[in-house]
């Protein structure tokens, strides 16, 4: 462990702004346990189904806040790929080499995830699982793909975003959600803001790389005007106060994105900008930098296996269970309803760890890049780290 502490510290190129892969990896991991934590998987009737532990315990709503932190990805998104654009402009390389290099590490993983769930879906329904079973799985796999086509979409329009101010998106979604609420106008129209609520944070994090410093007086604005604006909408214009979506909620936060979702996410946004001056000093240790750099080398694997990584492990109780002649296991496959399930669930966490660490292990190589990709993307030891 030492040693390869020690080759991941002397690969690391010394301008490596190591704050925006721990920033990074902080976004997939609230991603990864916010689904863990507000998912049930419930064996009901011989089929199962997707619950949430918010509809019955409401309380427990301020871990939507902790754990929903897209916003923040789609910030260092913006920056990352701002920076690289402007880098492959300088080496006189295409546009079409830049996105390809780009899109490659998003799309090549998707490929090997797709691949499994169709044959295991057609597995399932050829043994006999029910198909509200199978669809309520396969969706909960695939729904968070709808997030890597808005990145890969803002991503392909970088240079013309880099020209956008972020307040034009904003008041986009502000017009939407009056027209949609207080209007009473369509409920389709709601999906405009997929696009722009996103646009938001990514219009900051290019803003942020064609300034080429922070500003701690933005990210004090950023944190406080958005959790006061995040608040008022809350408690005053009848948003819902989870930031993820609520099985059975008339309105969702996230799905599409509401204007509540947008300023929730520039407080975020401001959060991390004030982060990133601890982040590089604690980062300065070798131990700590190598264990957020081999995170990012596995980054979008870790984002698309972790539901399977769940999966796994409630469809393995829930056949021990029937074959030991016990009932539900709770915090696995039982109703979310109570404090007992939330401690269980807590409980069930490392071996969803223990899961994912093996989809990892197993599909980490989808997301290799070529040459183009390594230099923009990833740390410039790809090669040693993976050796080592």
């Amino acid at each position: 462990m030492r040693e390869l502490v020690r080759r991941v510290e002397a690969a690391t190129p010394p301008a490596r702004d190591r704050a925006l892969d721990a920033l990074r990896g902080l976004a997939i991991l609230g991603v990864v346990l916010g689904h863990w934590l507000v998912t049930a998987l419930v064996a009901d009737s011989g089929t199962v189904r997707v619950a949430s532990p918010l509809q019955d315990l409401p309380e427990f709503t301020p871990v939507s806040w902790v754990f929903q932190t897209l916003a923040v990805f789609f910030l260092v998104g913006g920056k990352v790929a701002a920076s690289s654009h402007q880098a492959s402009r300088a080496r006189r390389e295409s546009y079409r080499q830049w996105l390809t290099a780009r899109l490659g590490r998003l799309f090549r993983p998707v490929a090997a995830v797709l691949a499994l769930w169709s044959v295991a879906a057609l597995a399932m329904l050829a043994t006999g699982v029910p198909w509200p079973t199978v669809y309520a799985l396969g969706k909960l796999v695939l729904s968070p793909l709808w997030f890597l086509l808005v990145f890969a979409a803002l991503t392909a329009a970088t240079p013309l975003v880099t020209r956008v101010h972020p307040l034009w998106p904003l008041a986009v979604v502000l017009h939407v959600d009056v027209i949609r609420f207080a209007l009473d106008g369509p409920a389709w129209l709601g999906w405009t803001n997929v696009a722009a609520g996103w646009l938001v944070p990514y219009c900051l994090g290019t803003a942020w790389s064609r300034r080429g410093r922070e500003d701690r007086t933005t990210g004090w604005a950023l944190l406080l005007g958005g959790a006061a604006t995040t608040t008022a909408l809350v408690l005053y214009a009848g948003y819902p106060g989870s930031m993820v979506g609520v099985p059975g909620a008339p309105v969702s936060n996230l799905n599409p994105p509401t204007l509540a979702a947008v300023t929730f996410g520039l407080a975020q946004c401001g959060g991390a900008l004030l982060l990133l001056g601890p982040l590089r000093r604690t980062l300065r240790r070798p131990a700590v930098w190598a264990a957020v750099a081999l995170l990012n080398l596995g980054a979008m694997t870790v984002f698309l296996w972790h539901q399977t990584a769940m999966i796994a492990v409630t469809a393995t109780g829930l056949m021990a269970g029937e074959l030991l002649g016990h009932g539900p296991l709770v915090g696995l496959h039982s109703v979310p309803d109570g404090y007992g399930w939330v401690l269980a669930r807590l409980a069930w966490l490392p071996l969803f760890a223990l899961a994912l660490l093996v989809c990892v292990a197993a599909f980490r190589t989808h997301e290799r890049g070529g040459r183009h990709a390594a230099r923009e993307s990833r740390p410039e030891a790809r090669g040693e780290i993976r050796r080592a």
